[in-house]
């Protein structure tokens, strides 16, 4: 059977929403997963008229078991949301901001009950959903928290490029004390295992430093020989395909030359500037994204979640002219993560 997907319909205000219309409107989505939209019906129809897709229809259910699963339908299950009409496309509020989370945390409840096979995430706004006194710092926090789940990070993918990281939203000094031969490990293992529940049989994973030059043995901090090495040789001794510590200004380049599999990177922007710019293409002559591609993975979790590689882009909202392919491809992976999770 094709996996059943929950996707939530993001922040209202944001293009969530009509991303969704625009990628549920092909048929080659249903030709491999059975999706559905946790959200507001009423933002769903007003996201039709944004994207110019009068002909779509959308059916309000109360349950999954009440889903069609056709194309040319959009199936939207609503957790309880109340004033949709009052958000404004394009404006932080903390009504958009308590919608999103909610729709969030119904789609977490919908796979632990194993209702459905898998969960994907359109952006959600961090002031909007703290202003509605949901104190969290994105997504992968959240599904950690409504998970119960205490070892997790976070993974981009991107063609053959994969990256986990040891730190995400903290700063980049905090980023550094969080260089830990415990963590590292962890990261590692996790990395393995995400590339195996992706198809990946052996995984190669390459480990990036944290300093120029991996410290140049000790010159430039010694982060990469007291903390990353160890954490290494431990992964190998279980047996993981690890290499490193690699310096960080040549190891995203053998990953995209085929070296590895997957990268742990030690903080965040070590990892997300090399994805961004492979999978984020902006067209000078036309003045406009050619292409915002590559998914969002939170690795570790009980259940699956994958996620849109952008935000929110409050900007365009409304619009319609917000491009759906992450989205697509964050379907595609949900659906291949579905089909290898045991």
């Amino acid at each position: 059977m094709k996996p059943i997907l929950a996707i939530t319909m993001g922040d209202p205000a944001g293009v969530g929403p009509e991303i969704s219309v625009k990628a549920l409107a092909k048929s080659e989505v249903y030709g491999y997963c059975r999706p559905l939209v946790v959200g507001s019906p009423y933002i769903m129809e007003r996201a039709k008229g944004f994207v110019g897709m009068p002909e779509i229809a959308i059916h309000e259910i109360k349950s999954v078991s009440e889903a069609k699963f056709e194309c040319g339908t959009i199936d939207v299950l609503d957790p309880g949301l109340e004033g949709m009409e009052q958000v404004v496309p394009g404006k932080v509020s903390a009504l958009a901001g308590d919608a999103a989370f909610k729709c969030v945390v119904k789609a977490i409840e919908l796979a632990m009950a194993k209702e459905v096979d898998g969960t994907v995430t359109n952006p959600l706004n961090k002031e909007a959903i703290n202003l509605a006194g949901h104190h969290f710092s994105g997504h992968t926090e959240i599904y950690a928290h409504y998970t119960n789940t205490k070892k997790y990070t976070m993974m981009l993918v991107h063609e053959n490029m994969r990256v986990v990281h040891v730190s995400t939203h903290v700063s980049l000094r905090e980023a550094c004390d969080r260089v830990k031969k415990d963590r590292v490990l962890d990261c590692i293992r996790i990395a393995a295992d995400a590339c195996r529940k992706l198809g990946i049989e052996d995984p190669r994973v390459g480990v990036a430093g944290l300093n120029p030059h991996c410290g140049e043995n000790g010159m430039f901090g010694r982060e990469d020989l007291d903390e990353i090495a160890p954490a290494v040789e431990a992964a190998r001794e279980e047996g993981i395909d690890c290499t490193g510590p690699v310096a960080p200004d040549t190891v995203f380049s053998k990953l995209r030359g085929g070296w590895f599999d997957v990268v742990v990177a030690m903080y965040h922007d070590q990892g997300h500037i090399p994805m961004k710019v492979v999978g984020f293409v902006y067209d000078q002559e036309k003045k406009e994204w050619g292409a915002v591609a590559g998914v969002n993975i939170t690795c570790g979790l009980p259940i699956i979640r994958v996620s849109v590689d952008h935000g929110t882009a409050m900007g365009h909202a409304g619009h319609g002219n917000a491009s759906e392919l992450s989205l697509i491809n964050s379907i595609e992976c949900a659906t291949q993560f579905a089909l290898h999770w045991e």
